[in-house]
């Protein structure tokens, strides 16, 4: 798969941009309303997409040799959802076509999260939402 085919399988639901937690015992990852301070909220894209790994420390760089940071991210992804032999949503844009698809479904976070920056880290718990099982569903 080219890197373009690859980039083009992300959907912009903003998901994987969302503080997540994880429970140390379980191994359950929790996410929270609080997305990463370069997301753009309204297209669920990031801001600064280049240098976003150099810009914040725990941005996953996704990529087929690196499997284990697939349970980072919601059983909705498209990069998940084929790497465990799935197939896409009728939702997923490069299914209908439509990149405002994802939203319209209510797959996307937009008009549903804040900046981690209008929140202390230690309030992280205090924000955890709906899409929470180990699985990432909603």
């Amino acid at each position: 798969m080219s890197r373009r085919e690859w980039e083009s399988l992300c959907d912009a639901c903003g998901r994987c941009c969302l503080n997540k937690l994880e429970d140390e015992e379980s191994g359950e990852i929790f996410y929270t309303d609080a997305a990463c301070k370069l997301l753009d909220r309204e297209s669920c894209r990031c801001g600064d997409y280049r240098r976003r790994v150099r810009r914040v420390s725990d941005c996953l760089s996704l990529g087929m040799d690196r499997p284990e940071y697939f349970r980072f991210l919601p059983d909705s992804c498209a990069y998940r959802r084929l790497y465990e032999g799935k197939s896409l949503p009728d939702w997923h844009p490069l299914i209908s076509g439509d990149p405002d698809s994802v939203h319209r479904a209510g797959i996307s976070v937009r008009g549903r999260c804040i900046s981690e920056e209008a929140i202390h880290p230690n309030e992280l718990e205090d924000h955890i939402i709906g899409f929470h099982d180990s699985q990432g569903s909603t």
